[in-house]
This record gives structure tokens, C-alpha cells and sequence, in this order.
């Protein structure tokens, strides 16, 4: 197909943005730029706590529509960039609560670095654009195509560089929707890759909405799209193992300026140990009970005898075993952010998960960035990696694999737990403190997130925060419970544990980027030759 795009190639000579076309060269392109801003403010607007997917496919579709017919590369970027800014710039403006609130920054330099997190995240979606229209023609099909292959395997890139900050990836705002029946089969990525084909097959049509051969195509795409995921979601991937589990998950709301205060360890012990104890002659009492990441603010060992004691007695919880986030100190001062996890007998050593992926300024300090990390008012020290593969929590009958804060972004990660064929896990459990950003929009962001995981593995997830949001979600990423944020509580209730073997967790990301590969290896291929 031949293209219909002026010289120069940044301005449409129809289709919906046809009117651009009366604005001068500057005026055009600030006026695009604009539209691809706003394009990326309303995509972050389609993540939670909105939950709008048709919002994140019009602005995907502004985008894409835009760049269907850019000629030079530094002008896709340059769309892409602004989308960016606008994406992150609205989506991730909660670093700034922690920058400025808790860690003391002034107002402009704690903006200042947050803008600068977000320009960096912008990088990814102008890498996509520029490369896209490097190696396709403007107004092709295979631009379209090139454009929503280039647009996943940039949102896969910017979960692994610098150990990745993957929040906001596209698919997640697609949870409630279809096309998260993709997600137990390509994983995230996948379903991000379906929502930017449907924006691709939209913004074909309004490119040139008086082309009838362009509706039947689309159309048939945006069908096949919506029904194959609503079908798949109607697949049981896994089946039941062992009994309904009643759990108790634990919020203690402890403030993050509080939490390391002088007051702090008496404050979390006041919130959290009346928890531990249960009714034994309660049919419902829990056989779980689980409190979040780091919920006494200082390591085992400095905790006192009477409280360890109280911790390690199953009489005291009625049988129940007890999973709770607590630092852990070795040899030569090497620090963990860990898991224990207290059998119901009593009787064996308690059981430990440390995290394995550190959170960069939050867990370890970048080389090069110390000066930055001693104006914050945050203590902040290096810890140490857990190691990659570690064996699920054997307890109250279940396979229990923990992950700890912000782990529970990385899909490739959670697969680590299946290494072991005779002990796969039955149910994921993410610990986790929040209190950093406050009641911003982070913390139901992260609950979507923690809902994927669940759709992925098939598998139950509790979800347990010091400040919320703490909730129980099923294996097909229902939520069961929850509780509210930024309120002391508990949630009580059951979880079934679940076996089984999705294809995300047999191939894991590879099959959608080795299609996304070859797509923009042919895209090439087909350019080259015209």
C-alpha cells in the first residue's frame, strides 16, 4: 500500500486529525504534541483506582492515530515522549509524597525528581514510536502493526533496565476488562499487547473513515480480540488443593512517621500482637494469620524476649500458623527485609522468605547516588538479595510463596516459585507497607497489580498492608475482601487453594515477545524492499 502523507510526513491528509492541517508547521506540531500529552494523562487515568480499559484504548488510539502517518523519527519520538510525560507525570505523582513528605525534600526538589522518574519512564514509549516509524511507512497497515509490536516490547524493556519499575504497564488497566482473559496464556505483557492492537485497528479506521475496506478488517480484529479473551477467561486453569483456608490478614495502620519514630516498635506491637490470639473453640477461627512487610520496625533480634515469646506461641493463636514481615540481621551486618513463617505446632524452625528484588533509593542506594540519598530524611541503608530460589511456606496445609512490596510487579519473578515441580504453590502472599505515599492513588494501583498476578498463576493472593489496601483475591483476580485505606483493621475470611499449570507459568513472557520480535523483523523487511 502506498502512502497519502505529505513531505515531510508530519501532517495527515485526512482521517480524524485531518484539521491539523490548517495550523502552521510549529503551530501543528505543538498542537500535536499537546494532544499526545493529554493522550498520556487520561491513559493513566485508566488504571485504578478509575478502572476505565475504553478510556486507555481512545487514548492509545490518540496516539497511535498520530503516529500513523509521522515521516521522521524524531517526530514519533518526540509524540511518544509527550505521551510519556503525561502517562507517568499523572500515574506515578505519589513519589512525590514520599520525597517531599517523609523524606524532608523541599517542595521544588522533591517535584523536580519526580518529574525527572517520570521523563525517564517517557523514554520508553518515545523508543517505541521512533523505532516503529523508522522501519515502516506512513499510513501502511504494517505501521499499525509496528506500532503496537514496538509499543509491548517497550513496555517489557522498562520492567528489566536499571532492575526495572514496570508500574502502570499497559495491561494492567485491562483487568476488569476482556482482554485480561489473555493473561493466564501471555501474561501482562500480553494483555497490554492485545490493548494496543484493538487502539492500532481503531485509529486504522478513523485514519480514513470513508475506506469501507478498512471497517470489515478492524472490526473483524477488534471481535476476535474481545471474544478470545472473553473465552479464555471462562477457562479453569488450575483445580482446588486441600480445604478452604480461613485467614486473618492484619492492617495496623502505623503511619510512616510514626513507624520509625521513638514510639514506633510500641505502637506496632500495640496494633498488631492482640491479633495473634483466637477463640479456640471458634469453628471459623483462622488457620492463618499474616501481618505485613516489616511490621515491628526493627530486626528479630532486637525484639524483646517476651514478644518473640508471644510471636512463637501456637497455644496463644489457637493453632493457627503466622506469617509476618520483620528484618533480619546475619553475620557482618547484612540486612534482609524478610518473612518468617511460624508452623501451628511450634515444634520446627520457622520458615523464611527474603526478598530477592530491592527497591533502588527504597532498599539500596544506586552507585553515584549517594549525595541525593543523604539529603533525604529516610533511613535508607543497602540490604542484601535473598536468593532467586526459594521454597514456598508449608503451611496450614498449603504451598504458601511469598513475595515482599513492590515484587509482586515482576510476573517472571513469581514464576521463580514453580522450580520445584513436588512443591508448586497453592497461594501467593504479598506483604507489603504503603505508607509511604500516604492514601494516594498508588495503593489501589497496587492492588490491580497484585489482582494480575492472581490471573496469571491462577492462583489466590492475599494481599497484606500496614496502611491498605489489605484484600483477599480469588484465582480468577476477584477481590473477596478488603479493607479500607488508611484505617487499623481486620479482615478475616477464605481462600481456596488452587494447583495447576497456566501457559504464562510453563512459557512465561516469551512467546508474546518473540511474536512482538518478529513482527517488527518483517515490518522492516517489507520496508527495505519498497
Amino acid at each position: 500500500m502506498t502512502s497519502d502523507a505529505p513531505p515531510g510526513g508530519n501532517a495527515p491528509r485526512g482521517g480524524a486529525f485531518c484539521g491539523l492541517g490548517r495550523f502552521p508547521a510549529e503551530e501543528r506540531t505543538a498542537v500535536r504534541m499537546a494532544l499526545a500529552a493529554a493522550a498520556g494523562g487520561a491513559q493513566a487515568l485508566s488504571f485504578a483506582p478509575f478502572d476505565l480499559p475504553l478510556l486507555q484504548i481512545a487514548a492509545l488510539a490518540t496516539l497511535f492515530g498520530l503516529a500513523l502517518r509521522t515521516g521522521g523519527t524524531r517526530g514519533a519520538a518526540l509524540l511518544g515522549g509527550a505521551f510519556g510525560m503525561g502517562w507517568f507525570g499523572v500515574g506515578i505523582s505519589w513519589i512525590y509524597i514520599s520525597l517531599h513528605q517523609y523524606g524532608g525534600l523541599w517542595p521544588w526538589l522533591a517535584a523536580a525528581a519526580t518529574a525527572a522518574l517520570a521523563a525517564y519512564l517517557a523514554l520508553y514509549p518515545a523508543l517505541a514510536m521512533a523505532a516503529a516509524v523508522r522501519i515502516s511507512r506512513p499510513g501502511t497497515w504494517m505501521r499499525g502493526v509496528a506500532l503496537a509490536a514496538a509499543w509491548t516490547l517497550a513496555d517489557w524493556l522498562r520492567g528489566i533496565i536499571l532492575t526495572g519499575f514496570p508500574w502502570l504497564a499497559t495491561g494492567y488497566a485491562q483487568t476488569d476488562g476482556p482482554l485480561a482473559g489473555f493473561a493466564p496464556v501471555l501474561g501482562v505483557y500480553g494483555v497490554g499487547a492485545g490493548a494496543a492492537l484493538f487502539a492500532v485497528l481503531t485509529a486504522w479506521v478513523l485514519d480514513n473513515p470513508c475506506a469501507p475496506r478498512r471497517w470489515l478488517p478492524a472490526l473483524l480484529g477488534m471481535a476476535v480480540l474481545v471474544a478470545g479473551g472473553a473465552a479464555l477467561h471462562t477457562i479453569a486453569w488450575s483445580r482446588p488443593y486441600g480445604a478452604p483456608l480461613r485467614v486473618r490478614l492484619v492492617q495496623g495502620d502505623v503511619s510512616q512517621d510514626i513507624k520509625f519514630a521513638d514510639t514506633g516498635l510500641d505502637t506496632a506491637l500495640a496494633r498488631y500482637l492482640p491479633a495473634l490470639t483466637a477463640n479456640p473453640t471458634d469453628p471459623r477461627r483462622p488457620k492463618l494469620i499474616v501481618f505485613p512487610e516489616s511490621a515491628f520496625p526493627v530486626p528479630w533480634n532486637e525484639l524483646p524476649e517476651d514478644v518473640t515469646a508471644a510471636i512463637g506461641d501456637p497455644a496463644r493463636r489457637a493453632g493457627a500458623a503466622l506469617i509476618f514481615g520483620i528484618f533480619l540481621v546475619e553475620p557482618e551486618n547484612r540486612y534482609f527485609n524478610s518473612a518468617l513463617g511460624m508452623p501451628a505446632n511450634g515444634t520446627t524452625t520457622p520458615q523464611r522468605y527474603s526478598k530477592r528484588h530491592l527497591v533502588p533509593f527504597g532498599e539500596f542506594i544506586p552507585y553515584g547516588f549517594h549525595w541525593f540519598v543523604d539529603m533525604l530524611h529516610i533511613p535508607i541503608g543497602d540490604q542484601e538479595h535473598g536468593n532467586r530460589y526459594q521454597e514456598p511456606m508449608r503451611l496450614a496445609g498449603q504451598n504458601i510463596a511469598v513475595n515482599i512490596c513492590f515484587e509482586d510487579l515482576f510476573g517472571s519473578l513469581i514464576r521463580d516459585e514453580w522450580y520445584d515441580p513436588q512443591r508448586q504453590p497453592t497461594v501467593l502472599l504479598n506483604l507489603s507497607n504503603l505508607a509511604w505515599f500516604d492514601a494516594s492513588i498508588a495503593l489501589p494501583q497496587d492492588l490491580q497489580i497484585a489482582r494480575m498476578r492472581a490471573i496469571e498463576t491462577a492462583r489466590p493472593l492475599l494481599h497484606d498492608t500496614n496502611t491498605g489496601v489489605t484484600a483477599i483475591i480469588d484465582a480468577r483476580g476477584r477481590v473477596r475482601g478488603r479493607l479500607p485505606i488508611r484505617q487499623e483493621g481486620v479482615l478475616e475470611g477464605s481462600v481456596q487453594g488452587m494447583t495447576g499449570e497456566t501457559p504464562f507459568l510453563r512459557f512465561g513472557n516469551t512467546p508474546i515477545l518473540l511474536a512482538c520480535a518478529f513482527v517488527l523483523v518483517i515490518s522492516a523487511a517489507r520496508n527495505r524492499k519498497t
